[in-house]
């Protein structure tokens, strides 16, 4: 495999909350202007880092090194900290998650946000994690056209089939990454406190996270009837807009990010939005484990289309959310370890692959053990 095979253009995106010295939600206003890449998610106090354009992995987390330390440095000031967990500190209500206080030519941010908070309310607008956003290098791209079809068509055309591949094998990346089993009881109720045990390793992968209040089925025919049945639930008020798609791919075009471009201009990267934050990383993410999502993207690449039914996108979606149980389903963990010995077989010939992928597969044996070991009371 040539060096256009494992090369590509990445990019992260961070969320972590800002807290206080006693560990509670900041109550400032976001200490960093409009800066592009330290921004907001949901709320005031919840920082976005979003990374510059990387060529590779390693060079994405050398930017996001640099804009943690940034941010680290001001908060300190402030006598803040980053919250480097999924799951929310203690906080006493809602009245402590001010939604984002964008304004001027972004002030439909925070009408939007308002949107979700009466749809959801606050509180599960605290989950946060880690995105991954990947695109092919173009030369690959023309390898893989040897039909010589219109470029634009068959980038899309490819996308669309990883995003299928994608989602169906979502529930792999919950399993080796969620890292979030313990939560603060004022997630459950205000006014509550206490650390619980949660029966998920991932509550905001799990039923209790961040999803829509229906399952968006989705037609997977092309990308004019991808977009088109994504504009038909906002269309019908089901969807505020194509940014309240909780599902964990995205297809996102290159610039702003809306239905309408990504419509008009194709495909630009795909991203992935399920990792936890991982408290034993100090960037809260193992390269290890991005690396290992980008060669199941290489693997996946190399299977055959298929049809992306409304019963079949239903059971990805479930798969999803049990494998964000502590008790890891058998069926997926085999699958899993199916997935992993074939991917074993496929870059047999990278060393740094095999590394990456033995790495994971040990996490999938410690499952099995955890799964036979029986518990009393």
């Amino acid at each position: 495999m040539n060096n256009s095979y494992y090369s590509g253009k990445f990019g992260i995106e961070r969320e972590t909350l800002r807290v206080d010295s006693h560990g509670r939600l900041a109550r400032t206003p976001h200490p960093f202007g409009n800066d592009e890449h330290i921004t907001r998610d949901f709320c005031e106090n919840q920082i976005e880092l979003v990374t510059p354009v990387a060529n590779s992995i390693e060079e994405a987390l050398g930017y996001l090194a640099k804009l943690d330390e940034k941010a680290r440095k001001v908060l300190a000031e402030n006598g803040e900290s980053i919250w480097l967990y999924s799951n929310p500190p203690h906080f006493e209500n809602e009245d402590e998650i001010p939604i984002a206080d964008f304004t001027g030519d972004h002030s439909s941010k925070r009408s939007y946000r308002e949107v979700l908070q009466r749809k959801y309310g606050k509180k599960l607008m605290l989950f946060s994690g880690i995105h991954f956003n990947f695109s092919f290098a173009e030369e690959f791209l023309h390898k893989l056209n040897t039909e010589n079809e219109a470029f634009h068509s068959f980038r899309d055309k490819l996308y669309l089939r990883l995003y299928k591949q994608l989602m169906v094998h979502s529930y792999l990346l919950v399993l080796l990454t969620a890292a979030s089993p313990y939560y603060d009881a004022s997630l459950d109720k205000d006014g509550k406190s206490g650390i619980i045990m949660s029966e998920y390793s991932s509550l905001r992968n799990s039923v209790r996270g961040y999803w829509n209040k229906f399952l968006p089925i989705l037609d997977h025919k092309d990308l004019k009837t991808f977009t088109g049945s994504i504009k038909k639930h906002i269309v019908t008020g089901s969807l505020y807009s194509a940014s309240e798609l909780y599902l964990p791919i995205r297809l996102k075009p290159k610039g702003v990010n809306t239905l309408e471009n990504l419509a008009e201009n194709g495909v630009d990267h795909i991203e992935l939005r399920m990792f936890d934050l991982n408290p034993s990383a100090p960037l809260g993410i193992d390269g290890r484990d991005l690396e290992f999502a980008h060669l199941l993207i290489l693997y996946l690449l190399s299977q055959p289309d298929f049809d992306f039914t409304p019963e079949m996108q239903e059971k990805a979606v479930g798969d999803h959310k049990n494998a964000a149980h502590l008790e890891t389903d058998t069926e997926l963990l085999e699958r899993s370890e199916n997935i992993i010995e074939k991917m074993e077989k496929f870059f047999s010939g990278n060393e740094n692959a095999t590394e990456v992928i033995a790495f994971e597969k040990e996490k999938v044996n410690g499952r099995k053990v955890c799964n036979s070991v029986k518990y009393y009371k």
